[in-house]
């Protein structure tokens, strides 16, 4: 039996789950999320938990119990509270801003990197070397941040890049001349 799977999900206040047609949807004070799952797999709401269970013992029932009872989790998290990344810029004449629901980058390159934001994220630059991605879908808003990073990732000599806030880069020592 799946540890994760096994943990019903607890529903705050303010939240409402429905399960219909192998769809589970998610409404709450900052948004509505839904998501379909497997024929395999059964989900129920009772007295205020959501409960996960599969119907087998095969390798990918047992895989989509947990990873099904993971993302039901997320979605409370993300309608009741929502996900932030924070990405850092250095380097010296590493900008951002945002502009027009586009996202835009100097790093280095000979020319602005325009990243378009998909839909139901915000972004936000409190300065010019940070960019904050916030939203109520955990995979949308850690796709963004991830493909933004591998724009420019920061790189071990002098750590200049794209990281993520607090990322820790391992440097390396570069060229030592012997005489």
């Amino acid at each position: 039996m799946s540890r994760i799977g096994k943990k019903p999900v607890a529903v705050p206040a303010g939240v409402t789950v429905t399960v219909a047609d192998s769809k589970v949807t998610v409404e709450g004070p900052k948004g509505k999320l839904e998501f379909s799952v497997a024929d395999f797999i059964s989900v129920k709401v009772e007295g205020g938990q959501v409960i996960v269970d599969r119907a087998n013992d095969e390798r990918q029932s047992r895989a989509f119990h947990g990873m099904t009872r993971a993302m039901i989790q997320n979605m409370v998290v993300g309608v009741t509270q929502g996900y932030e990344k924070r990405l850092e810029l250095v380097g010296v004449g590493y900008i951002c801003a945002v502009q027009n629901n586009v996202l835009q980058l100097r790093v280095g390159m000979a020319n602005e990197l325009q990243v378009p934001i998909p839909e139901g994220l915000k972004v936000t630059c409190p300065d010019q070397t940070h960019a904050v991605i916030t939203g109520i879908d955990k995979q949308k808003v850690s796709q963004f941040a991830a493909s933004t990073r591998a724009l420019r990732p920061a790189e071990p000599y002098k750590g200049k890049g794209i990281r993520y806030q607090g990322e820790n880069i391992r440097r390396k020592a570069g060229k030592v001349v012997a005489k």
